[in-house]
């Protein structure tokens, strides 16, 4: 499902459409978490994907002239991205635990890099065939529609708490105010959410100005003349693209595994491989602005290597949700920090950094090399940011294993309290029930009398 919503999304990732898919996404995110939290997720999940697959499909016929009506349809995108990327993880915590939820949300996450890949790989190979880029749309929803289609038929819906050795009886219900206020004042998780953000920030930057940066660098250094067309070459943006999805599963993998070897060391491995991994990524993407000018093969590797290691935390930071929500709360907690990350991240960056960059250049004198190193000192920010996001990762592991242990209290405090719950009602109510039935039916009272004294004897034992 996943490498779906990621193929669709990169399908159109480009000018006005991010910041549509965008918006729609935090205003539909909040929803999707507080219905993940109270109904039937499975159903949730595929009522999202159809509805998602249905306007991709629909949009695809929209002409020219109602270009408003395709921008709109574009951000109904962010609908279905909602809809799995707050309740599917959830399900995940509810079907394993420890090492084993960690690899699976490692799985669960290694397909956004591939439904990227697929994404440029679709795209361009549904227009060159039918000679029509609408087509891309077309085929598309036919992969929406058998996923959300296997979901209803094949994937479980487990009890929340089922995976942490609840059995699933958790049966609290809060309101969402409630709800808010614990996620607030759960320290992990709001310092894991704000360096989330910064990943967040720096990838939707680089996604949208390091091709044009990597351009600017072979104009520098003669190896590539200045496009005059109306279309330019894309090589840049598919090596970049390339990269991107390479690193991701790489990113992921390592991540998991340096994880579940430093939880032998340390209960705190999760943060702490999230805090070193963004505080290397930041050296390596800074050298790329240093190498750039000289060896534009000098900044592929620079990149590669940073973005593996700024990949490294995708499936690492569900997982320390996970540890430091309660199950009833996870669909919301979800939700709420993909809203924090794209509000505080890639909503805005791409637009911050053309912002700076441009005002450079009206500062100095207009040249090739001056364009160049505008965008690149613009850019800059970025790992800036990523220190900043390494720091929180830092400050969640101060508080892990606290806000870890107040968790599972809770859970278990739900649980005694479902306990006594039906202790009460076995001695007290199942007692007063078997006395006034028993007492019209002679048939009834002789055949169950040595039941009814064991469960009296039980209740004056306990």
């Amino acid at each position: 499902v996943i490498i779906y919503m990621s193929l669709l999304y990169m399908l159109c990732f480009f000018l006005l459409f991010p910041t549509v898919f965008i918006c729609s996404f935090m205003v539909a995110a909040p929803i999707f978490g507080y219905l993940g939290d109270r109904f039937n997720r499975k159903v949730i999940l595929s009522c999202g994907i159809f509805f998602w697959s249905i306007v991709t499909l629909l949009s695809s016929f929209i002409g020219k002239e109602y270009y408003w009506l395709f921008v709109l349809s574009r951000g109904l995108v962010g609908i279905g991205e909602s809809s799995y990327s707050s309740i599917s993880p959830t399900i995940i915590g509810d079907l394993f635990t420890n090492n084993s939820r960690t690899m699976m949300l490692s799985v669960f996450y290694l397909a956004i890099p591939l439904g990227s890949g697929l994404g440029y790989i679709l795209g361009a190979s549904a227009k060159v065939a039918a000679g029509d880029w609408h087509w891309a749309l077309r085929v598309s929803p036919l992969l929406g529609m058998t996923a959300g289609t296997l979901i209803l038929l094949f994937v479980p819906d487990p009890k929340r708490g089922s995976a942490d050795q609840m059995g699933g009886r958790i049966r609290t219900r809060t309101s969402w105010l409630c709800d808010m206020k614990a996620l607030a004042k759960n320290r992990s998780y709001v310092f894991s959410s704000l360096a989330s953000a910064a990943v967040s920030f720096a990838t939707g930057a680089f996604g949208m100005w390091i091709p044009l940066y990597l351009v600017r660098a072979q104009i520098v250094q003669k190896t590539a003349e200045a496009c005059t067309k109306e279309i330019c070459s894309s090589t840049d943006s598919l090596i970049f693209g390339a990269i991107t999805c390479v690193t991701g599963l790489l990113g992921v993998v390592i991540g998991a595994a340096t994880t579940r070897l430093c939880r032998q060391k340390t209960e705190r491995a999760d943060p702490l491989v999230c805090a070193v991994s963004m505080l290397g990524s930041a050296i390596f993407i800074c050298l790329i602005f240093v190498v750039a000018k000289k060896s534009i093969v000098g900044a592929y590797v620079c990149i590669f290597i940073g973005e593996t290691l700024l990949f490294l935390n995708w499936a690492i930071t569900a997982d320390i949700l996970m540890f430091v929500v309660i199950p009833t709360r996870r669909a919301t907690a979800v939700a709420f920090q993909s809203f924090t990350s794209h509000l505080l991240g890639d909503a805005g960056s791409p637009y911050l950094i053309g912002l700076i960059s441009d005002a450079l250049q009206q500062s100095y004198t207009t040249s090739a090399l001056w364009r160049f190193l505008s965008l690149g000192y613009a850019l800059m920010l970025c790992p800036f940011i990523i220190v900043l996001g390494g720091m929180f990762f830092l400050a969640t592991a101060l508080f892990f294993l606290d806000d870890r242990d107040k968790a599972e209290e809770q859970i278990a405090v739900d649980v005694r309290r479902l306990s006594v719950g039906a202790c009460v009602y076995v001695s007290v109510c199942l007692p007063q029930w078997f006395s006034t039935f028993s007492a019209q039916n002679k048939v009834v009272r002789d055949r169950t009398a040595p039941l009814y004294l064991k469960v009296v004897e039980h209740r004056h034992e306990h």
